[in-house]
């Protein structure tokens, strides 16, 4: 995806009959070869989890409803519920216990309660949707600074700095405690020991709300074994629960590794970058119920021909052919596939047939809208991806504003936000589509933190491949400042988007949490793509690790 950071310098094509100089990348292959075609589903297996679930999953239940455990135990499960990835098993009751525990909170009550519980409970309410004030660590405060004792209690800093990542604009305290905690466990972590090192190490390298919530809920397992097993039938369901998704997922990445080989993609276009498991795990991280099985598949074939699309315009295309492929796709008609070079037919063909395929099927239930929303954000992109060949190929740096203005499309935020919709069913209503349409703060300050996270780790890459297109230039062209301080401007704007999605997930919501979730996740994939490396373009460190650790090994009952 453009997301992906790899461009490079367009030639004008020659009138002579010789092959024109081409901007080849020559990424990296797949680490994974045909590794996930081979997987043969055993329906047997998957019915005996899911029975396997039901007695753990009515204990847990009772539990949640259980009227005599103290309140502060409460929230304790709730927030382990929440970090084992099993919310959804108990919306109804979790948001019944939390409207009555929300309604009954007093500050006073809170006088001899320890940092950790006071952030554990902070957590549980917030990522809820909850706003409890972040007013309940100022009894920790002493002037300007946190007090004494605080700096040896590493399990309450560490909440303390997961709590932090939940700020909204204007909460002070935890843009202080954020830093203070960081700077704290930094100092700290090398004399750790045990599941406390481990969650710490973790935290630092990417916090909870940050992070992939499929991924954190399996390494919540081996590093928080003492919560979880807190209560026997909640450890037994998540691990059922995890080896169930995982069955269910792995058939669905070897759905659509099948189609990407029979598509032969690799063979037509040689230069684009393999990455379906990739690809797959990225938008497992928008939603990973098993009621989104269809929206998975769906949104993962579509954001596949994105990857197409842009290592075409960015690693192969000459500037006419751009163009012609640009003008193609806004026709969308099979008739505009004379105007195109040979190479690129199949795809637009197949392209063509999967999007008339996929409006064919919605039809029938009504929901054609958001298969057409797709379809229309799709020609956007290219639009977008033009305007930044156009610029490399005239060595045109734009201005900041209108770098965003065009980076925001060729983010492909746009397109995989919308594609995600098209499986989720009954929830995409009309009113749904038009409160996206509407572009609301939310989904924009996503959107940003898709755009500027890329830049901020790309740009250089992006650079030396002669692409004039990049944040970074742009920011630095606009205000004048040296690369470092123009890096550390984006650091804050990403920072302050962060607090508009956590505003924007808090009740009163516009939209139901279900819609919401994945513009919050979209977001988070981002950090977890970008945030130490272009891990797109160079799959070999985190994306690898997650991978590996979700469809390679189960976990031991």
């Amino acid at each position: 995806m453009a997301a992906a950071g790899a461009s490079g310098t367009f030639q004008a094509t020659t009138k002579s009959t010789a092959e024109p100089e081409r901007p080849l990348a020559n990424f990296p292959p797949s680490g994974w070869g045909d590794w996930f075609l081979s997987f043969s589903l055993d329906n047997s297996i998957m019915e005996g989890y899911a029975k396997a679930m039901e007695e753990p999953k009515e204990q847990v239940r009772r539990l949640i409803f259980n009227p005599t455990m103290d309140s502060n135990k409460k929230l304790s499960l709730i927030y382990s519920v929440h970090r084992l990835g099993l919310t959804y098993m108990f919306l109804k009751e979790i948001e019944g216990q939390l409207e009555k525990l929300f309604k009954d909170f007093n500050l006073e009550d809170y006088v001899e309660v320890d940092l950790h519980t006071t952030s554990i409970n902070f957590q549980a309410f917030r990522h809820l949707g909850y706003k409890l004030s972040c007013d309940v660590f100022n009894k920790f405060k002493d002037g300007d600074s946190f007090k004494e004792h605080i700096n040896s209690d590493v399990r309450g800093m560490l909440g303390l700095y997961e709590s932090a990542q939940l700020r909204l604009k204007g909460e002070k305290i935890l843009d202080y405690a954020s830093v203070f905690a960081e700077t704290k466990l930094k100092s700290l972590v090398n004399t750790l020991e045990g599941n406390l090192a481990q969650q710490v190490k973790q935290s630092l390298k990417r916090p909870f709300h940050l992070g992939m919530p499929m991924v954190e809920a399996r390494l919540y397992f081996s590093n928080y074994q003492e919560e979880c097993s807190t209560h026997d039938s909640l450890l037994k369901l998540a691990k059922l629960h995890f080896n169930y998704l995982q069955l269910q997922q792995k058939e669905e990445l070897r759905i659509v590794s099948k189609w990407w080989k029979d598509m032969r993609f690799q063979e037509t276009n040689p230069y684009i970058r393999d990455r379906v498991p990739e690809i797959y795990l990225w938008i497992l991280g928008l939603y990973f119920e098993p009621s989104y099985s269809l929206a998975r598949i769906i949104a993962t074939k579509i954001t596949l021909f994105l990857v197409v699309l842009d290592d075409t315009y960015d690693a192969y295309a000459t500037i006419e052919e751009i163009r012609l492929l640009t003008d193609a796709i806004n026709r969308w008609d099979i008739s505009a596939m004379s105007q195109i070079p040979e190479y690129i037919r199949p795809f637009y063909k197949i392209l063509l047939n999967e999007y008339a395929d996929l409006e064919k099927q919605l039809a029938k239930e009504g929901r054609a809208n958001s298969v057409i929303a797709s379809k229309e954000a799709f020609q956007d992109i290219a639009r977008g991806y033009l305007e930044e060949a156009e610029w490399t190929n005239s060595g045109y740096v734009a201005s900041f504003p209108e770098y965003m203005k065009n980076g925001l499309i060729t983010s492909a935020y746009n397109v995989i936000s919308k594609s995600a919709l098209v499986g989720m069913g009954e929830i995409v209503s009309e009113d749904a589509l038009a409160w996206y349409e509407s572009h609301p703060k939310v989904l924009q300050a996503s959107e940003l933190i898709s755009r500027l996270q890329d830049d901020v780790m790309t740009y250089q890459f992006e650079r030396e491949r002669g692409q004039s297109a990049t944040g970074v230039d742009a920011y630095i062209k606009t205000y004048g400042l040296p690369e470092k301080e123009a890096i550390d401007e984006l650091k804050k704007m990403i920072e302050n988007a962060w607090k508009d999605i956590n505003e924007g997930c808090l009740k009163p919501r516009e939209v139901s949490m279900d819609l919401l979730a994945p513009i919050l996740n979209l977001a988070r994939m981002i950090d977890v793509v970008y945030r130490y490396d272009d891990g797109f373009t160079f799959p070999g460190k985190t994306l690898k690790e997650y991978i590996t650790l979700l469809f390679v090994g189960s976990l031991p009952m």
